[in-house]
């Protein structure tokens, strides 16, 4: 990943990343206690950023946090945090935790206040060859947490299951429970089933990704057949073309699943589609359906 640009958001203040303090006491360093974001910011233009705002809102409420501001404030934190780091092709991180108190409880939930926290950090390129040869991925049993609707910092079920795909010579873990598709360890899945996009149904067991929403919306306004509908196993090994989605890269092409090629181990049609209406949705201007 790119080394962070030098500005961050801490508390209501712009500050250099390197001076930035928090207290050992934040719930989020001793409990796990927050939520995140990830915004996606294309030549200074943020494509999805209600989308992510309206996310952030609701993993706040599911874990009780009181959120410290209104949209319109989120909004504008983000964007001049951007912008004091000079725009261009960026993401900014965005995390609220629950907020320091003195001394570690697990409940009753106290009344404090929120810690916020932002930095920012250039957009990973994609290598071209990427778009000529696809991804490795393997898959692995979904051992996340029961809620990962919540876009919660506790993240160390996915930070293992990704070791697993650096071990295994691959790019990313697909997961699986009980037999059925849910997400990969740090995207979407959307798989392609004769010409249709399928993605697993909305639930706790997997995060409502914006880029995904995406996808969906561009689907829907460009006559591309798509459904939310449970993925089995059988079935995602059998796909013509398997996606990832995600806020910092978009929509790539898996190739490989287990070593095996997917489809005809080429990125497919449908893909090449779908990431050309993607890409035009970053344009300032070309906002999303």
């Amino acid at each position: 990943m790119s080394e962070p640009l030098p500005l961050c958001h801490l508390n209501g203040q712009v500050l250099p990343l390197r001076e930035a303090r928090i207290s050992p006491l934040d719930r989020s360093f001793l409990f796990g206690d927050g939520v995140y974001e990830v915004i996606a910011v294309h030549g200074g233009y943020a494509p999805q950023l209600m989308d992510n705002i309206a996310r952030l809102a609701r993993s706040l409420a599911e874990l009780k946090i009181r959120n410290p501001y209104q949209a319109a404030q989120w909004a504008e934190l983000i964007r001049a945090l951007a912008a004091a780091n000079g725009s261009g092709d960026l993401y900014v991180y965005l995390q609220v935790s629950r907020g320091s108190e003195y001394g570690r409880n697990h409940a009753p939930l106290p009344d404090i206040e929120p810690t916020v926290f932002a930095f920012c950090a250039p957009l990973p390129p994609t290598p071209p060859e990427l778009y000529e040869r696809g991804l490795s991925c393997i898959t692995a049993v979904d051992t996340r947490w029961a809620r990962c609707d919540i876009k919660s910092v506790a993240l160390l079920a996915n930070v293992l299951l990704r070791q697993q795909a650096i071990e295994a010579g691959a790019a990313e873990t697909i997961l699986l429970r009980d037999g059925w598709l849910t997400d990969a360890s740090a995207s979407a899945v959307h798989v392609v089933i004769g010409g249709e996009i399928r993605t697993p149904p909305r639930g706790h067991q997997l995060l409502p990704g914006t880029t995904r929403l995406l996808v969906e919306k561009l689907a829907a306004a460009n006559g591309i057949a798509w459904t939310n509908a449970a993925v089995s196993e059988a079935a995602l090994r059998g796909a013509d073309e398997i996606w990832l989605s995600a806020s910092t890269r978009g929509v790539v092409p898996v190739t490989r699943l287990d070593g095996l090629s997917v489809g005809d181990g080429r990125p497919g049609p449908l893909w090449r589609r779908m990431r050309a209406l993607v890409e035009a949705s970053w344009l300032p201007g070309q906002r999303p359906p």
